[in-house]
């Protein structure tokens, strides 16, 4: 393992033994080495693979974050992954970290933020919303500073990303924006209201998150045969010009274009969602 570039005394960018870009953290670890020096392993506590941003833009981020706020957001992310999933990856830690740091700077300064998606966080991603409340929790008996509990909603997107794989927020938050919208244009069409928690509601969020993800980088799900592509369209007329309609306010808010499968299979969520019976929705496996 070398230095490539020190940060501070505790942050340096390195490679690792398969000559990966790495982000190395440790007390002193940067102190009097140059680049090409090897990294002291001994005083290496944790090391981070860049993936969802630039090897250098991620040290640059942990150079400005204290270990012990990092140490907390350990505890945190393994507690988001005993209750999210195997998801919930270290990848998310230094992100993370770096919101709450400026949080907790609003927070002993008594400054608040307003979050505008509110609603849409708490409704649409329960579980996550929770996980945020309980790192809330964390952080305060870890560091001694309560935040504003409305600073469980950025947090819950933080974990939202995480799961989905994205590595830009600013896309989360533009898909959380879309699936409200998704939602409200159901339940107008069917002239019915959709229980927000329910499992339906879940599995068809879980389903539009990912139809988002593969619409934004040109994917479409399997392919569906003739026979069965125009099954379903006869079975479900309406909801099958119900996901056309969500396709096509897709692909006029964010230009992108959604194929036949991914309407056919948007179609059988939106079955289910209105509580429509299908014995077609066996064909469709998952989101």
């Amino acid at each position: 393992m070398r230095v490539k570039k020190i940060f501070n005394n505790n942050v340096v960018l390195g490679v690792d033994e398969h000559g990966a870009e790495t982000v190395f953290l440790g007390r002193g670890l940067g102190f009097q080495v140059k680049p090409g020096d090897a990294v002291d392993a001994d005083r290496v506590e944790r090391q981070f693979v860049a993936q969802a941003m630039p090897a250098e833009r991620l040290a640059a981020l942990a150079a400005e974050i204290p270990l012990d706020e990092i140490a907390v957001m350990e505890e945190v992310v393994a507690a988001a992954r005993a209750r999210l999933g195997e998801k919930i990856s270290e990848h998310v830690l230094l992100p993370l970290a770096d919101h709450v740091h400026f949080a907790l700077a609003r927070a002993r300064a008594g400054a608040s933020i307003e979050y505008p998606l509110k609603w849409e966080i708490e409704n649409l991603y329960p579980a996550e919303t929770e996980m945020g409340t309980v790192a809330l929790d964390i952080i305060e008996r870890r560091l001694g500073v309560r935040m504003d509990p409305a600073e469980a909603l950025p947090l819950a997107l933080h974990f939202v990303n995480a799961q989905i794989g994205s590595g830009d927020i600013a896309a989360t938050v533009e898909m959380t924006q879309w699936l409200r919208v998704a939602l409200e244009t159901i339940g107008e069409d069917f002239g019915v209201t959709i229980d927000q928690r329910s499992l339906s509601a879940a599995r068809f969020v879980t389903h539009l998150r990912y139809l988002f993800l593969r619409a934004r980088d040109g994917k479409q799900s399997p392919e569906v045969g003739d026979q069965i592509g125009d099954a379903i369209k006869n079975a479900r007329p309406l909801e099958y010009a119900c996901a056309e309609r969500l396709a096509h306010r897709m692909e006029e808010l964010f230009d992108w274009e959604v194929g036949r499968e991914e309407i056919l299979y948007l179609a059988l969520h939106v079955s289910r969602l209105t509580g429509q019976s299908d014995t077609a929705e066996g064909t469709h496996a998952g989101a």
